[in-house]
């Protein structure tokens, strides 16, 4: 629902456009919005939940932001537009990284690659579901004197509502509070997630470069920001680009954005499959920057629609295969409150990239005229990210040397006694 949420309102760009007069530009500026509050706050949020506990927090989060999202529906002029996406992203703020952390509170490092990709299973499938969803919500236009767009906001937006307090009814903060474990088994879980090796602090005082300031955090942090840039300035643009071939219905252009779910689906399945195999995170990040620079390549140079469609398809793979690779790295570097922190702060800056992409992607398309000429800039950013790969992977290496002055990554060639 997280990401229903945050993107059904491509889904609404046409439709905002001739009811209520918000232009190419103020749709992008809008769209990216939602991640300047969703990025200021995720630190801030996961320092609140590492005192609360997941489960009061995450309830917060999404009541809150499903509140925010139902109240879309009165969405009237541009301003409005503006001041409720900062809402939405100031709600729903925190809520990726407390998952990250509940990651390194449940599972040990050799695991959590699996783990992270089960988690982006979600999105793919909000993806595959939300869209056609979205789509057929938005053919109640009329109904109850409701434009379709504003159908699709009340109603998801109270779905989320009804899943926060499915969270507040069923979500354990950690092993020893999962009635289905005894304390044996939860005490084995507790021992086996903590990291040995990664760093660690009880406070923020005094450990500010710890957490914030490691090259490889913030390199990470740089990977992920391309990342969003692209996949936010393609996906918020996506439904326009499919009206601009020619799709006219919302619901059958909501099957087909939707239907790159399935893509995505299988990356965030096959690329930690690949390292659960081979290992070599860092190449894998890199082979999935690649896959994306070639696909955004191919993009600009055909002129055939379907593939153009497939194209975009694929990138999905890349693009969503990438995230559990490398959020694998981050974690094997921290724990406990550098693992709240740490997590939110490497989010934070990534996630700004979902602010950059919409809002150029929207400067673009309104001074040229073109649904196609921001993926020039698509192209530029793509080769921006693969060339951090390789700084990431001599960090990396410079890290694990004796008297590198980071923490070692555990050695993974090592079962754990079962």
């Amino acid at each position: 629902m997280s990401y229903v949420d945050r993107t059904n309102v491509a889904l609404a760009k046409t439709a905002l456009e001739a009811d209520v007069g918000i232009s190419a530009a103020a749709y992008g500026l809008g769209a990216g919005l939602f991640f300047v509050s969703y990025a200021l706050l995720e630190v801030p949020s996961n320092l609140v939940l590492y005192r609360v506990g997941p489960r009061v927090w995450i309830t917060r989060i999404a009541v809150t932001w499903g509140a925010v999202s139902a109240a879309m529906m009165f969405v009237q002029n541009d301003i409005s537009f503006y001041v409720l996406r900062l809402l939405l992203g100031a709600a729903e703020a925190g809520l990726f990284p407390a998952l990250m952390y509940m990651v390194t509170l449940w599972f040990s490092q050799k695991h959590r690659v699996t783990m992270v990709g089960l988690i982006y299973t979600a999105p793919c499938i909000g993806i595959f579901i939300g869209s056609p969803m979205g789509g057929a919500l938005m053919e109640l236009d009329g109904l109850a004197g409701l434009h379709g767009w504003q159908w699709m906001f009340l109603v998801e937006g109270l779905v989320t509502i009804l899943v926060g307090g499915l969270v507040w009814l069923t979500l354990p903060d950690r092993p020893s509070d999962a009635k289905w474990l005894t304390p044996d088994e939860a005490a084995v879980l507790t021992e086996h997630a903590v990291s040995r090796d990664a760093p660690t602090a009880t406070h923020l005082r005094g450990n500010l470069r710890l957490i914030f300031g490691r090259p490889v955090v913030l390199l990470i942090a740089g990977i992920y920001f391309v990342n969003q840039s692209i996949a936010a300035g393609v996906g918020f643009n996506f439904p326009a680009v499919l009206q601009e071939l020619g799709l006219t219905s919302p619901f059958l252009i909501g099957v087909v954005a939707g239907s790159g779910g399935i893509s995505a689906l299988a990356g965030v399945l096959f690329f930690p499959w690949l390292k659960r195999r081979f290992g070599r995170e860092v190449l894998l990040i890199g082979v999935c920057a690649t896959g994306t620079l070639l696909i955004m390549i191919g993009f600009l140079t055909t002129t055939d629609a379907v593939y153009r469609v497939f194209l975009i398809f694929i990138s999905s793979f890349f693009g969503f295969g990438t995230l559990p690779l490398f959020w694998s790295v981050a974690m094997s570097r921290m724990s406990g409150l550098a693992a709240a922190a740490g997590l939110a702060f490497i989010n934070t800056l990534g996630i700004t990239g979902g602010f950059v992409g919409p809002v150029v992607y929207g400067r673009i398309e309104q001074s040229t005229g073109s649904l196609f000429a921001p993926y020039y800039v698509i192209v530029a950013a793509a080769c921006v990210g693969l060339a951090l790969v390789p700084v990431l992977a001599l960090v990396i290496r410079r890290e694990r040397r004796p008297g590198g002055g980071a923490p070692a990554v555990p050695d993974e060639s090592v079962p754990e006694p079962a």
